[in-house]
């Protein structure tokens, strides 16, 4: 009896991949003089830039749970600022100060992009040296049609402050693929750029 080959379709895998959000960074930045932050019993307030309200209380809440899970007592900006963009700089510094915040950190989105890409067709050859390895073989080789593959790219500024120093300590933009909604987005960035911090030395262990 012949064996047909556990041959996963191009197409198949193609599909699996793109229906994951996936996040890269296409530039980062930690201050020189900063090494091994540890977020552990730090207050940090988290800010998420973005006119819709009720998107930015969501995230700020997101990003709150994800430092609470590091050990760092999150602030969301939103029980701080109600008013947002609408908050003159040095007050919203002032009140996040008075709330106990010693480092913020700031996400918004920067860019967001459609990438059309188109995969060829593709034939694999069969054996006709008999009934058997025909019907085996050539049922998991099928041809392949080509198909347009669409992604949708969101790009993230991350940025960290002291607020005892009014300094910039980390500066990050990433690109992530195919996010399934704002929550989801920031969840992944947040997480993707953990792991980016401590790779550069920046986040302690």
């Amino acid at each position: 009896m012949s064996r047909r080959p556990q041959i996963l379709p191009l197409a198949l895998v193609l599909l699996l991949v793109s229906g994951c959000a996936t996040t890269v960074f296409t530039s980062t930045w930690k201050a020189p003089d900063v090494q091994g932050v540890s977020p552990v019993g730090k207050s940090v307030a988290a800010v998420f830039v973005t006119g819709n309200e009720s998107r930015r209380r969501s995230a700020e809440d997101i990003l709150v749970a994800d430092l609470n899970a590091r050990g760092a007592h999150g602030i969301a900006a939103y029980t701080v600022l109600p008013q947002g963009g609408h908050t003159a700089s040095e007050q919203a510094r002032a009140s996040l100060k008075q709330a106990g915040a010693e480092a913020v950190v700031v996400m918004r989105v920067v860019g967001r992009d459609t990438r059309v890409t188109y995969w060829p067709g593709y034939a694999m050859p069969a054996y006709y040296n008999g009934f058997g390895p025909i019907w085996g073989y050539g049922w998991g080789v099928a041809y392949q049609p080509g198909y347009l593959q669409t992604d949708q790219e969101v790009s993230v500024e991350t940025l960290v402050y002291s607020m005892k120093s009014d300094k910039l300590l980390w500066a990050s933009t990433s690109r992530t693929t195919n996010p399934r909604g704002i929550d989801s987005l920031v969840s992944e960035v947040a997480e993707a750029t953990a792991k980016q911090m401590q790779k550069q030395g920046f986040l302690a262990p």
